[in-house]
């Protein structure tokens, strides 16, 4: 951690004009929780794109891949050069920072999930899973109650430091960010709101048809096969993967923010969650294009109008995709 901690200070000090490191949380153990601010400086009000790398302490191909998205901001990239002077970027490489630590303890450590907290009185295990402990269904689903589980979502809702940290952060500037990215592994996917089976899209029927359990032929997906021939899948959480409650990106989007995206990196099962090391640029180039491709959408949908007919289809199957999703309990 200390690596990457040294990494972001580099950074920053060699792109002063552009990057900003921002200390937003502490952990349980009383460390910084940081992010970038990349972006053009600009004296008006920036719409924003928000990534988080490293919410799971095993998930090491989420930091790098973090790494290498803010290196790749400053290639001569023209539209990533237009991207950034209408929006700010906002990327913590590692959310979970004591979990993360303790991840590279020892063998014995190496698959670690949660952060480090206590348990409640009387437990003697540590750690809240906190892509369960949002504020957005939270508890009822994909979730045990038993402290030593590896899905327990913490004493209440946004009882942890580090959920606080971003529900402090982003709810504070919900109509300045435009997309919400968080980054996981593993199981090549990207999950789309929401984790709740009754919280459906009016294109249900679609979604399932097209991704459940199927080749994905969505130009999101294509856009990340080119790079390295792997197949993505998409859809939402019950469809694809199983239902829970109290995840980052459900909760982004019930808070208005239009795209909410969860990334599931490399790979299929193989290696899981210790990816060789060889894979991590090959992952890495694959869910830059992927990223891109969806961050290229949103800032021209924001700040460019559709002039040609396939750029007005493209939107329309976006905004299909991304519909609002409705139930009796949750309205977004």
């Amino acid at each position: 951690m200390g690596e990457i901690t040294n990494w972001m200070d580099q950074i920053v000090k060699e792109n002063p004009n552009v990057v900003t490191k921002v200390d937003y949380g502490k952990t349980y153990e009383n460390r910084t929780i940081s992010l970038l601010k990349i972006g053009s400086k600009s004296a008006s009000a920036k719409k924003a794109i928000w990534m988080d790398c490293g919410i799971h302490a095993r998930e090491w191909i989420s930091p790098a891949f973090c790494q290498y998205f803010i290196n790749q901001t400053y290639k001569t990239d023209p539209k990533m050069e237009q991207m950034m002077k209408n929006m700010d970027f906002y990327v913590t490489p590692v959310l979970n920072v004591d979990g993360y630590i303790y991840s590279w303890t020892d063998n014995s450590t190496r698959l670690w999930r949660k952060n480090r907290t206590p348990g409640p009185e009387g437990c003697e295990c540590l750690g809240t899973d906190l892509n369960r402990n949002f504020d957005i269904n939270w508890g009822t689903l994909g979730i045990s109650f038993n402290c030593c589980s590896i899905v327990y979502p913490g004493k209440s809702a946004v009882s942890e430091a580090e959920a606080q940290a971003i529900t402090d952060f982003v709810g504070n500037r919900t109509d300045e960010i435009l997309c919400f990215l968080t980054i996981h592994s593993y199981g090549q996917m990207l999950l789309i709101p929401y984790g709740h089976p009754n919280v459906i899209a009016p294109n249900e029927n679609e979604l399932v048809h097209k991704h459940k359990k199927t080749t994905c032929n969505t130009d999101l997906c294509l856009a990340m096969k080119k790079v390295h021939g792997k197949q993505y899948t998409v859809g939402t959480s019950p469809d694809i993967l199983y239902s829970f409650s109290g995840s980052s990106k459900d909760w982004a989007r019930l808070q208005g923010i239009p795209f909410a995206f969860t990334f599931e990196l490399r790979d299929d099962g193989t290696y899981g969650f210790e990816l060789p090391e060889d894979q991590i640029q090959p992952a890495s180039e694959e869910a830059y294009s992927g990223a891109l491709h969806i961050i290229t959408h949103v800032h021209d949908k924001e700040f460019i109008k559709p002039t040609s007919t396939a750029a007005t289809v493209a939107a329309m199957l976006w905004t299909t995709m991304m519909a609002v999703f409705v139930t009796s309990t949750v309205i977004v």
